[in-house]
């Protein structure tokens, strides 16, 4: 099968590695070179991702049987119409699912007409000479985000973006004034966020591996939001703050909200990303996506069995999956992304790294190129973006975590990492964060403590990892 991707990140790197793997031809239309991909693509076009006539017309020219949209941008620009249009088959929404994502406030008025009973308090605000009232009458802590896309990196969040209510009423009037769509205001939530993937058609939805994703650019979850400096995965596909039961109810949220938009008129084909906060009143959304989250994808594309993923996306396009293609490896992962310097707030350009890649496949570590260009032999330019993502897997989360940091020594020139992802004393602290939220007495909740001991039961993906003690 001659599969398109759509798309030059590491996601879409992962994407075609996992479709290579599956003897899919892959090829490619990218803004940029994407090392990595060149080397797996067929064939490839320098066409930007929001353009849906030229990528139209290379899908046709390169007779492709199966399109897959990587990044936001495309899906709120119209590239799946296209290329349904054309009668090419799609993993990714159509303009008006795509809402989901590309419209803050959509989404939030979708889940409170269908009484989706998983988000936090909000308001949207349209007029810049409403904010003072608004934000005054909404009440603190809270969070202000553009209505629109960010990319990831738009949120501010009080207490940690910001202070004082005035200075975020302030970023809000600033969004608007620069041609924001509006402003949405939600309540700050309070615990432990997680990432729930789905593969969503007219079949059912079909949730991945559950996933943590680290946003802030240094360790200890301190400075800027980013765009996710890395990501883990537990062995049994849960979490180690994250039961069966809580996955569960987060699963049903991305099933009510398929539903919901089915109702509107708006049926979705492609990957619906959850990304929740654990509470004390159990998972609430803070936000969709509408495709493969990045990181994320890493983590659950890696595990994903070698065979016939090319086959598993034709099912999600055309609206019938089957289920025995839906199979992922007991393992626990880690991403860790090599960043330039000042990443999440003055990012340095052109910065050369050398990487060795057969020291670091050999060392159990897989290798997505981001937002690099080739400089030479084992040698990549940082742009000002996320670089180069290393994947380790193991048994455990924090023997994956050492792989990647062992790897680390063949990633030589001035970058950055967060290394603290998956270690044991990040899993300790928030373990200990999820028992005082939910512990009896915190606040009324009838949850039971997340937090699986190590006799768990099996999870529906097959043995469950004990939890860690540090």
């Amino acid at each position: 099968m001659r599969v398109l991707v759509v798309g030059g990140g590491a996601r879409e790197h992962a994407l075609g590695w996992a479709l290579d793997r599956s003897g899919a031809e892959v090829v490619v239309a990218s803004p940029n070179v994407n090392p990595g991909l060149d080397r797996l693509a067929k064939a490839k076009a320098r066409l930007e991702p929001t353009t849906p006539g030229p990528i139209v017309e290379f899908a046709r020219r390169e007779r492709v049987a199966l399109a897959v949209i990587g990044p936001e941008a495309p899906l709120a620009a119209g590239v799946t119409d296209a290329l349904w249009k054309a009668e090419i088959p799609v993993v990714g929404p159509t303009k008006s699912a795509a809402r989901i994502e590309s419209s803050k406030s959509f989404c939030r008025e979708l889940l409170a007409k269908y009484r989706i009973d998983a988000q936090p308090k909000f308001a949207t605000i349209a007029n810049v000479d409403e904010v003072t009232s608004r934000v005054k009458a909404f009440g603190e802590p809270f969070v202000v985000k553009p209505a629109g896309l960010t990319g990831g990196k738009g949120v501010w969040v009080q207490g940690a973006d910001f202070q004082t209510a005035e200075e975020g009423a302030a970023y809000a009037r600033k969004l608007l004034v620069s041609g924001a769509e509006g402003v949405v205001l939600e309540e700050k939530l309070e615990g432990e966020e997680f990432s729930q993937m789905a593969f969503v058609t007219d079949s059912g939805v079909y949730p991945m591996p559950a996933v943590q994703d680290f946003k802030r650019a240094l360790e200890g979850d301190l400075g800027g939001n980013t765009g996710g400096l890395g990501s883990y995965s537990q062995r049994d596909h849960l979490l180690p703050f994250l039961s069966k039961s809580l996955r569960e109810r987060a699963v049903d949220v991305l099933r009510k909200t398929a539903e919901a938009l089915r109702e509107e008129g708006s049926p979705f084909r492609g990957v619906l990303y959850g990304g929740f906060m654990l509470t004390s009143g159990g998972p609430k959304l803070l936000e969709f996506n509408a495709r493969f989250g990045d990181p994320e994808a890493l983590n659950v594309l890696t595990l994903y069995e070698e065979g016939d993923f090319d086959e598993l996306l034709l099912g999600v396009a055309t609206g019938r999956v089957d289920t025995t293609l839906l199979t992922y490896r007991l393992r626990a992962t880690v991403v860790k992304y090599v960043v330039p310097p000042g990443y999440g707030s003055a990012p340095v350009n052109g910065k050369v790294i050398t990487l060795d890649e057969p020291s670091i496949m050999d060392a159990g570590v897989r290798v997505f190129f981001g937002a690099v260009e080739a400089a030479g032999a084992g040698q990549v330019t940082l742009a000002t973006s996320r670089g180069v993502a290393l994947v380790g897997e193991a048994s455990a989360i924090h023997e994956a975590s050492k792989r990647v940091d062992d790897a680390l020594a063949f990633v030589k020139g001035e970058y950055y990492v967060r290394r603290d992802i998956g270690t044991k004393a990040d899993l300790a602290k928030r373990m200990e964060h999820a028992r005082r939220l939910l512990a009896p007495g915190a606040k009324p909740s009838p949850l039971p403590l997340s937090v699986a001991p190590p006799d768990a039961p099996p999870s529906s993906a097959g043995t469950a990892e004990q939890v860690l003690v540090p």
